[in-house]
């Protein structure tokens, strides 16, 4: 007979599709909603409070361990994680405290809410909490019946959720629907005055204290650096996912509480707040995240109240937005084959829904790509291009520790998605597949004679991603400048290492060159970087990757690139270096395959093919001088099995029919910006 996990388990699926696991806090926005079509800056539901603290100044960095590197290091880190501080997480069984958080970034295990210990392969060189600005603690403090936020009415359902044995079929059943209605009686209270704001804004403050102390006390400079970040968690009308994470540079001295969509739904609203808290000398930006799930808002070509973008606006947001997460474990943002059709690698995780629903995502406004694309065609028509940003990776993990490798896959929602049953990769036994069809028919899917939990998005959720920078050392000053400047890139997931530089004054041969370097730095730009067109002669492009260790071979470096001609944005990706002694075809300028191949009985991947190193000096024998372009690099690694494909194994099941099989693990860099000679910068 099916024991009582299996009942829980069953009885779990059958909430997830009508709640959507709310892990962008939609059941509350809802409460809301209608001030998302309100054209205001700054559509407040609470105020904003502008005072300002000073907190524990945080080590600093010593002779002893900060090296610097002249030609400056690649580091690796996670600036998108969420602990039991936030009201999502927290609904997810997550205990674990931002101090936890930062022990796993240094290597330490810390325990799963599904039973089990998580932790890294290697140590993280960064890390930034960032739990939701909304309702900040508050989930935690409530469930403590002795604080102030527990002794209010609608605190008594949470009371002991997450402690131990409190772990039975009610709370999983209840923890997710409850959750979302107690975010909305909350509000409801607030706004009847049932609540005295002052609680709430009491247990936040509290959070956002113990967040930016646990910063404080686990910056090492040289070993591991910290940042305090918060996650601002607005969203559209239409639940086109807006969201962002702020980081700040220092921490000594910061508001005393994160400004939320609470403040402004209205991202400019936010934009407006980094701009006063710049002038008052505290320096932080914004990087939205998950665009693939914008429904097209977050690259819209039109501001907040339906008007064409100015040179205000591009300015403001370029200045607030330096960067983009491109890939996370709820999919990857670069581009989409609807929009890249001629790309054979443009369905790299693709999750096609908005964010913490099943409802298809419009493609188009939701990806980094065609916002570069649009942003030169903006550029050569108006002289304004707001979509000059870098890349990033990050995982969105909600149990503090970051889910970056296929093979120990463990997602991201705690116990809603906490084993291979619920993730939908291993299929149901003959019991749980009868109880389930009983129980929660339509939140099965029937594979190839196999019934598998397909209650939301999460088989489409991968194992992603990290952000990587070059920096001089290790510490909050030079990483955050490798931030302001954009050399960045994004991986989803494994160490890769990719240098990126354009110049018209590189010799031939440079990269043979023991200054190579030296030399890519003093005579050109780096990633992230723009150079004016040149009249008589193409760029010069250094392009060089180094592959992780720990991870699969190298296959191929490209180049994507983006220009305006006869006055529409085209878009190119042209292999540039190929592994195993192999070139380019000149006609379709694509690697010959290289015959890697996975066997998906064991997930051996083949032992011969592959380079731990590629490099290359490339000229875009289609250069134009009066056209604006961009170029960007993205490396792809010998193909490796998925995590759904790895759990199936470890099962002894065949993996689902309806699931990748394998990957190309890869990385992205930022862009390097071509500006045409008789255009305008787009500044």
């Amino acid at each position: 007979m099916p024991d009582i996990a299996c009942i829980r388990v069953l009885l779990l699926s059958a909430v997830l599709m009508a709640t959507a696991c709310s892990d962008d806090l939609s059941s509350t926005l809802d409460a809301v909603g209608q001030r998302a079509a309100e054209p205001e800056r700054a559509n407040q539901l609470l105020p904003v409070n502008d005072e300002i603290i000073e907190f524990a100044a945080g080590a600093e960095p010593g002779p002893a361990s900060l090296v610097d590197h002249p030609q400056k290091t690649a580091l690796y880190g996670d600036l998108h994680v969420h602990t039991s501080y936030s009201f999502d997480a927290y609904a997810f069984a997550t205990m674990s405290t931002p101090a936890d958080a930062y022990r796993f970034a240094a290597g330490a295990a810390i325990p799963h809410p599904s039973g089990y210990d998580i932790q890294l392969d290697r140590p993280l060189d960064f890390y930034a909490v960032t739990d939701h600005a909304e309702f900040l603690g508050v989930a935690r403090a409530a469930a403590d019946p002795d604080t102030d936020v527990g002794q209010q009415s609608f605190a008594q359902p949470l009371h002991n959720l997450n402690e131990p044995g409190n772990t039975g079929i009610r709370s999983f059943g209840f923890r997710v629907k409850t959750f979302g209605q107690i975010r909305r009686e909350i509000l409801d209270d607030l706004q009847a005055g049932v609540i005295d704001a002052a609680v709430i804004e009491a247990a936040t403050k509290n959070a956002w204290r113990d967040t930016v102390e646990a910063a404080q006390q686990h910056y090492r400079p040289g070993e591991l650096t910290t940042f305090v970040a918060y996650e601002f968690t607005a969203r559209s009308n239409d639940r086109g996912n807006l969201h962002r994470n702020v980081v700040f540079r220092d921490a000594a001295r910061l508001p005393a509480m994160p400004f939320s969509s609470f403040n402004s739904q209205n991202p400019e609203g936010l934009w407006d707040w980094l701009d006063e808290l710049r002038g008052q000398g505290i320096e932080a930006l914004a990087i939205p995240h998950n665009s693939n799930g914008s429904n097209g808002h977050m690259f819209a070509l039109q501001n907040w109240a339906g008007q064409a973008l100015d040179a205000d606006y591009a300015a403001q947001r370029r200045r607030n937005e330096p960067l983009v997460e491109v890939t996370q474990v709820k999919g990857t943002s670069e581009t989409h084959p609807a929009l890249s059709p001629e790309d054979e690698w443009a369905d790299f995780e693709i999750m096609p829904y908005r964010v913490a629903t099943t409802v298809p995502s419009e493609p188009s406004g939701s990806y980094v790509r065609e916002a570069y694309l649009n942003g030169l065609e903006m550029q050569a028509n108006r002289g304004l291009n707001p979509f000059r940003f870098g890349l990033v990776g990050a995982s969105d993990t909600h149990v503090a520790g970051s889910s970056i490798d296929e093979e120990s896959f463990f997602s991201k929602a705690g116990v809603l998605d906490g084993t291979p049953l619920l993730r939908g990769s291993v299929p149901l036994s003959f019991w749980q597949r009868w109880l389930g069809k009983l129980l929660a028919p339509k939140q099965l899917r029937e594979v190839d004679g196999n019934t598998y939990i397909a209650s939301s998005a999460f088989e489409t959720w991968g194992a992603s991603g990290l952000a990587a920078v070059w920096a001089e050392n290790n510490s909050r000053e030079a990483i955050y400048s490798a931030f302001r400047r954009k050399e960045t890139f994004a991986t989803s997931g494994p160490r890769i290492a990719v240098r990126f530089f354009a110049g018209f004054d590189y010799r031939d041969e440079l990269m043979n060159s023991s200054d190579w370097l030296t030399t890519a730095y003093r005579n050109g730009v780096a990633m992230g970087g723009s150079l004016a067109a040149h009249a008589e002669q193409a760029p010069r492009f250094l392009v060089a990757a180094v592959a992780d260790p720990n991870g699969a071979p190298l296959q191929r470096l490209q180049i994507v690139k983006g220009t305006v001609r006869d006055g529409s944005a085209q878009e190119q990706v042209i292999d540039i270096a190929c592994a195993d002694g192999l070139q380019p075809d000149p006609a379709t300028r694509r690697c010959p395959d290289n015959g890697a191949a996975v066997d998906p009985a064991t997930c051996t991947i083949s032992p011969d093919k592959g380079a731990m190193q590629l490099s290359v000096q490339w000229q875009d024998p289609d250069y134009q001088a009066a056209e604006n372009a961009f170029y960007y690099v993205r490396v792809l690694e010998n193909p490796t099995c998925r995590w759904s494909t790895w759990e199936a194994m470890r099962a002894g099941n065949k993996p689902r029919a309806d699931l990748p099989a394998t990957i190309q693990e890869r990385a992205w860099s930022s862009p390097i910006w071509i500006d045409a000679a008789s255009g305008a910068p787009g500044l």
